[in-house]
């Protein structure tokens, strides 16, 4: 057994880069470096592919929780007395970086004979800035320019501009709750000044979230010293279902009717649609590779068929079937497993480059594949995982291992007298 490994994997590496000057194998060994490289293209394809979805995916998670709460800590029917022994119970909890209170109401802004809905969220800039990436976001102003009994506006940039509002601008904001008055019960009114625009790249929020000044949004609302609830901010986003477990349990001694929640949960739809979309995408992306590891059966097919007579003398000289089985299991797994190679290196450098190449590709042609003016995100994100490329890697050389037993096994049964009747 000591002597046959090593004659073995000698003839398969033969068999692989054999060329006869007189072209009969000259095919055979086109078709096997056709098979190395549809591997390769295939492989690199699905690092790349999957590389850019979790780019995408990344990025919009970041959007989102820049201005979402990772948890947030809501009171019931929508208010919350004791907002700050809440926050200072939450601040506590282990993983949590940060707690900031908020009141969160619908409204009306009016500017012009222009008319939009909106949520309005009453914050303390200094807090919400441990919480939030508004400060990173913002177009115009600052969000330090809101400040108490002053009735300062910051604006998402689309609601601005539906608007026509610019900073310093006098907008109305409507609330639902009314003033009883002998006439009638007429809505509350307030004018606010426009301080800052922001644009985190979230339609969702861009056209429809007005930030004010807490204590303005609690004298608006009639809400006292109450608020709609409490932000955390934590220090991993993906523990925010065991922390805000966690909140609910210690805090309900605080406060039994309190309600957590965390971000996995408040867009767990929009999250479980991108995550579906990647596995499809894997899926589809795989039968490519699947495909070109295949090609190493009709390759090994060809390559038996070529080898019968030196299959008939191997059987002679007293190689076992067995042996010969083994001969072009090599063959075939070096045919995929130097595509794999060259697939997993060139899928790699180019999905930690993808940023560098799509900008090139779109000036040397003239186009942009995402365009500022239709999509968020128009740069084309790229967030490499080495646990998908060892998966990737691993289901490839799978297949080339599957695809080499059939054309394996009929080597092994070629009768040695058959094959040489007509040699």
């Amino acid at each position: 057994m000591a002597f046959e490994t090593p004659y073995e994997a000698l003839i398969g590496l033969r068999y692989t880069a054999a060329r006869k000057p007189g072209g009969g194998n000259r095919f055979i060994s086109f078709i096997s470096l056709i098979s190395m490289l549809g591997l390769a293209l295939g492989v690199a394809a699905l690092i790349v592919v999957l590389s850019v979805m979790n780019g995408f995916q990344k990025e919009l998670r970041t959007r989102i929780l820049g201005v979402a709460a990772h948890v947030q800590i809501s009171g019931p029917e929508g208010e919350l007395a004791d907002w700050p022994g809440v926050a200072a119970a939450a601040a506590r909890l282990p993983g949590v970086a940060a707690a900031a209170p908020y009141v969160q109401q619908q409204g009306m802004l009016s500017l012009a004979g222009q008319v939009k809905g909106v949520l309005v969220r009453g914050i303390l800039p200094g807090d919400e800035e441990r919480v939030a990436d508004f400060a990173r976001h913002m177009k115009a102003g600052r969000l330090t320019h809101l400040r108490p009994g002053e009735f300062g506006i910051v604006l998402g940039a689309e609601l601005a501009y539906a608007l026509r509002a610019f900073e310093g601008d006098k907008v109305t904001l409507i609330a639902p709750q009314g003033m009883v008055t002998p006439a009638a019960v007429l809505p509350r009114m307030k004018q606010f000044t426009v301080v800052g625009i922001f644009e985190v790249g979230m339609f969702e929020y861009d056209s429809g979230l007005a930030l004010i000044q807490l204590e303005d949004a609690q004298r608006l609302y009639q809400m006292d010293a109450a608020v709609s609830g409490v932000r955390l901010k934590l220090d991993d986003l993906f523990a925010a279902p065991a922390v805000a477990r966690a909140a609910g349990e210690a805090l309900r001694t605080v406060a039994p009717e309190l309600r957590a929640t965390d971000w996995t949960r408040s867009h767990a739809n929009f999250f479980r649609a991108v995550a579906i979309e990647k596995n499809m995408m894997f899926l589809i992306l795989l039968l490519i590779v699947a495909v070109a590891a295949f090609n190493i059966v009709s390759t090994l097919v060809m390559t038996v068929t070529d080898k019968r007579a030196d299959i008939a003398i191997l059987r002679t000289l007293g190689a076992s079937p067995g042996s010969i089985m083994r001969i072009f299991i090599i063959q075939g797994t070096l045919i995929g497993v130097i595509g794999l190679a060259l697939g997993v290196a060139g899928g790699v450098a180019l999905a930690l480059n993808v940023e560098t190449v799509v900008p090139f590709l779109e000036r040397l042609f003239g186009i942009q594949f995402l365009a500022k003016d239709v999509y968020y995100i128009s740069d084309l994100p790229s967030d490499l995982h080495w646990a998908d490329v060892w998966v990737i890697a691993v289901t490839s050389f799978t297949l080339t291992v599957l695809a080499t037993l059939y054309p394996s096994w009929r080597a092994a049964r070629v009768n040695p007298a058959e094959a040489l009747r007509y040699e």
